[in-house]
Formats: C-alpha cells, sequence, structure tokens
C-alpha cells in the first residue's frame, strides 16, 4: 500500500502528530511519503522519522503580536506559487492520500480525482463541538483550506459525536514532577513582554522555549531554541505549561498529567474554540491576554487532570489496512470507553 500525506507545517502541532502517525504506518509495512508546507525548508527540525519528506511553500497564517491577521496573510500569500505546487504534484501511483490540514495535498488530490482522507482536529469541526470566536472568513477557512472527501476529527472529548480522541506520543508518566518547573511555548507572542510579565515570580523556574530565544537577565527565566527533544525532556518532570491553545501541546499536557494555562491566539477561531472547550471540561485555564494577575494564580493552583489516551495511530492505521469501513457508534463508543480520566493535585 502506498500512501502520500501532506502536513501542514504552521506551528508544530500537525508535525507532531504526524511523527506518531509514522512510527505507525512504517512499523505496519506501509510504504508513505510525506509532505510538509507552511514554512521555510530550512525550519523545519527534528524530520528524520520522515524518512526524507518533500516541501513547498503552501499557505500559512500570518501572526503579529499574539493575533492572527488576514490581511497580512492575503498579501503574504503566494498564490502562483500555490497553483505551481498543485499541478506539479504528481499523486498517481498513490494508493490514498491523506491530508492533515494541508491544502497543497488536499487540493492536488481533489484536481487528480483521487479520494482524500483529513486527519487532524480541524476535521473535528465538521461536528456540534464547542465552537467560538467564529466569523465568515474563519468559517470558509475550515471548509476550503485543506477540504477532505472523508474527515476523522480529534479531540480531547467526545462531545457526543463521531470524533476521535489525540493521535499522541508520550512517555510513560513521570514519577518526579518538579512544582516549580513551568514550561512556557507563546511562540506567537512577544518574547521580551513574556519575560517582563514572568519576572516577579522568582519562586518558579521557568523554561522558555521560542522561535527566535532572546537573551533573559533573571536567574529563574531561562530562554530556549526550538527543539522537539529538548522540549520533551522539559515536558516530562514540570507542573504545568503555559502556552497558546493549540491541541497538540496541549493533548501531550493531558495525557502527561500538567496543569495548563492556555492564551489562545485572537482572530483565531480554532484556538479560541479549544481554549473554550479546555474551560468546560475543566482541563485547564484560560487568558484571553497577557495578564500578570491570572498567571500569579494559576501559579498557585495546584489541580492537574490526567487522561490516558488509547494508541489512536495503531487504531488508524488498523481501520485504513481494512478500507476504512463507516465508524459506526459501536466503534466510537469502544474507543473512548478506554479513555481515563484522573483529576489529582501536584
Amino acid at each position: 500500500m502506498r500512501i502520500f500525506y501532506g502536513v501542514q507545517g504552521t506551528g508544530n502541532g500537525h508535525i507532531t502528530r504526524a511523527r506518531v502517525m509514522a512510527k505507525e504506518l512504517h512499523a505496519a509495512g506501509i510504504d508513505v511519503t510525506f509532505q510538509f508546507t507552511g514554512r521555510p525548508a530550512d525550519k523545519y527540525f527534528d524530520m528524520e522519522v520522515f524518512n526524507g519528506y518533500q516541501s513547498r511553500t503552501g499557505l500559512t497564517f500570518h501572526t503579529e503580536k499574539g493575533q492572527v491577521s488576514y490581511l497580512k496573510t492575503a498579501l503574504d500569500a503566494k498564490p502562483i506559487t500555490f497553483v505551481k505546487d498543485i499541478k506539479s504534484l504528481d499523486l498517481s501511483g498513490y494508493d490514498l492520500v491523506i491530508s492533515d490540514f494541508e491544502p497543497v495535498t488536499a487540493w492536488a488530490a481533489k484536481s487528480q480525482k483521487i479520494p482524500v482522507l483529513g486527519i487532524g482536529h480541524q476535521y473535528a469541526f465538521n461536528h456540534k463541538i464547542p465552537r467560538e470566536g467564529s466569523d465568515p472568513i474563519a468559517n470558509q477557512v475550515m471548509k476550503y483550506f485543506a477540504p477532505a472527501d472523508k474527515g476523522v476529527g480529534l479531540h480531547w472529548h467526545h462531545f457526543g459525536q463521531p470524533i476521535l480522541p489525540p493521535i499522541i506520543d508520550t512517555p510513560e508518566t513521570p514519577k518526579n514532577i518538579i512544582k516549580n518547573k513551568i514550561i512556557v511555548y507563546l511562540p506567537f507572542e512577544d518574547p521580551h513582554e513574556v519575560i517582563r510579565l514572568l519576572s516577579p515570580f522568582n519562586n518558579f523556574d521557568f523554561h522558555l522555549y521560542s522561535p527566535e530565544p532572546v537573551p533573559s537577565t533573571f536567574g529563574h527565566i531561562s530562554c530556549n531554541p526550538l527543539s522537539r527533544d529538548g522540549f520533551q525532556k522539559d515536558l516530562y518532570d514540570c507542573a504545568g505549561i503555559i502556552s497558546n491553545a493549540g491541541f497538540e501541546l496541549a493533548s501531550e499536557s493531558l495525557q502527561m498529567g500538567k496543569k495548563i494555562l492556555a492564551k489562545p491566539l485572537h482572530a483565531q477561531m480554532e484556538q479560541i474554540s479549544n481554549a473554550a472547550a479546555l474551560q468546560q471540561l475543566g482541563y485547564g485555564h484560560i487568558m484571553h491576554d497577557m495578564s500578570s494577575s491570572i498567571i500569579e494564580h494559576w501559579l498557585h493552583d495546584n489541580r492537574a487532570v490526567q487522561i490516558t489516551y488509547p494508541n489512536i495511530a495503531k487504531v488508524l492505521v488498523h481501520w485504513i489496512q481494512d478500507g476504512m469501513p463507516e465508524m459506526n457508534t459501536e466503534f466510537i463508543e469502544a474507543i473512548w470507553n478506554k479513555v481515563n480520566v484522573l483529576r489529582m493535585e501536584h
């Protein structure tokens, strides 16, 4: 079986999910070619698992000061390059095309009349799940950005809908938690402003990860470049994370029992909805703007949620090998019955 798998490279959540899928696809002996779009080719890191992936320009969202700018997104788009990428992508010889919200692959499959399977968090928005911050542009983006003939949506809870738990790959539960160790991943915020807000809380050690790390003059705040291995080591024994409201990092944090403070991107419907879901489910705290008072309150709240999710990547690979039959209620319920939610205090 040969699969062409397109992955949205803006941010790191889609890539993190693809790493888990790649391991299971390779373990099943499936021949898979990965393509990544949405960031410059030299900005990808820790990509060995993808065995010689392809990279194209694609489309990405422009952010500025913690907010999506649709105007700059449109101005930065390269429509001629995008169309050329679609036309130059030859998908003949592949048995299945998968898109994790990656537009070049999705539109190339559509133009070549090849059925495309969408796997990712965005496809959960085809169902009745918590949805906030919606507007006509956001609705059109969700519908047409990376269209799929069949979509498998992922979320932290089923909300009574035919969606699956997250695809995550996390180590075993850490035995020792460093109670004052906090991971900070706010790539869309000004790192100088983040450091300024965190500086008064010198009873905590903050490990800041940033696409462009800046020097910190504070002993309790360290700034690190993006690194999958480094980030995972720090995430393993920390007490909590302060991050934007991306889906994949929150999923990993929930599985590892970390407390969460999420700051959604303004004007980004998916992140605003994720924050609403975290709050509704009682899985995390949110702040819509950077706030020292909210950060202080959260730092001294020791409550956390740990959720044990099954290996959804392996489930999906077996499902694909079985010919992708309809996911009926019995199939969905059997998976969610394996999910265990534990509320605890560090």
